[in-house]
């Protein structure tokens, strides 16, 4: 649709300049410019790849990525939700992010009526602030020459491998709550799983800043085994680096990522348009080729072979845990606090 009124006088005119150039094709009307917050990188690569070239410039959108990592989108989301228009429309974040983000008033709550694709979201992926784009689970991963095959959790963490652990700073809050089910808790009592990182740490576990550090130390056996996401261990089985997974015992944490629309979104409607398009079977399809995550959608088409390698078996589905992004949100600064001063220390 186009983004100004056309008088009939113009329309008659373009109708008379296509008969008269037939041969030429007609550019996509101009539907409107769609600011999207994302991380850089791959995710923004496939982004554009998947969703924005194929779908939505047909349509006539103009998307725009504003780049940055979680922390310096999430603050600025936060810091625009007083004024009367915000600077980008749609942002990509974790589950627990839109749930904060939503909570504090700055996204939209969700008109799913809007979407053309709402049928085939999973129920699990719905929010109220917000949509699941594509899901993986935190694994154990090992390296088969180092170690034998760990089945738990606990046994990832058992102090017994000393320094063959690694742990993955910036992911301090999953850790903690895989620490937590290790030792006989839930996704909101964190406090038990607490005694056995320390136990691992005074043992001679590895902390590494990223996940891109953790991969490093893999690949050069410098550590045996850790905890990760199932479709980043994916990517590096497909860049070379020794490794197997196994869905732990305890119970698989999911990690989602998706889409909120801010609350002050200059375009409304360009937002709900990139959702769609997310949920599209053909986007849905290809995320899960590049990166290995799970679809979010119940009409994508994943290959058995493929799902084998980045999905979960039945008997693993059930034992899938989401987790409580209300206690998350609420805990965040105690367990960041914990984790910098005492199991860091």
């Amino acid at each position: 649709m186009s983004a100004f009124p056309v008088s009939r006088r113009a329309a008659l005119l373009g109708l008379g300049a296509a008969a008269a150039l037939p041969m030429l094709s007609r550019p996509a009307l101009a539907a409107g410019r769609v600011v999207v917050g994302t991380w850089g990188g791959d995710y923004a690569r496939l982004l554009t790849k998947n969703i924005e070239e194929p779908i939505l410039k047909p349509k006539g959108w103009e998307v725009v990525q504003d780049q940055a990592s979680d922390a310096p989108r999430r603050a600025k989301v936060l810091a625009e939700r007083r004024l009367p228009r915000g600077t980008v429309d749609i942002q990509g974040f974790s589950a627990a992010n839109i749930y904060e983000i939503g909570e504090a008033g700055a996204a939209e709550e969700i008109d799913y009526s809007k979407l053309t694709n709402a049928a085939n979201i999973i129920p699990s992926m719905r929010y109220k602030y917000g949509i699941g784009h594509i899901y993986s689970g935190k694994v154990v991963m090992y390296n088969p020459k180092l170690v034998e095959a760990p089945v738990s959790f606990r046994d990832a963490i058992d102090p017994k491998h000393g320094s063959k652990i690694g742990f993955i700073d910036i992911q301090y809050q999953t850790v903690m709550v895989a620490a937590a089910l290790a030792a006989g808790g839930g996704v909101a009592d964190i406090e038990k799983g607490k005694p056995l990182l320390l136990e691992a740490k005074k043992a001679g576990a590895r902390l590494y800043p990223t996940n891109e550090a953790f991969a490093q130390a893999m690949k050069t056996e410098e550590i045996a085994l850790g905890m990760m996401w199932k479709a980043r261990g994916v990517q590096w089985q497909n860049a070379g680096i020794p490794l197997q997974m196994v869905a732990p015992s305890e119970g698989i944490p999911m990690y989602v990522t998706g889409f909120l629309i801010q609350k002050n979104a200059p375009n409304k409607a360009g937002a709900y348009a990139y959702m769609d398009a997310m949920l599209e079977k053909s986007a849905q399809d290809a995320f899960a080729i590049d990166m290995g995550f799970n679809p979010t959608v119940t009409n994508a088409t994943v290959e058995a072979a493929l799902h084998d390698r980045i999905g979960f078996s039945e008997t693993e589905q059930k034992r899938l845990v989401d987790l409580d992004y209300a206690y998350l949100a609420r805990e965040n600064a105690a367990m960041k606090e914990w984790w910098d001063k005492v199991f860091k220390a």
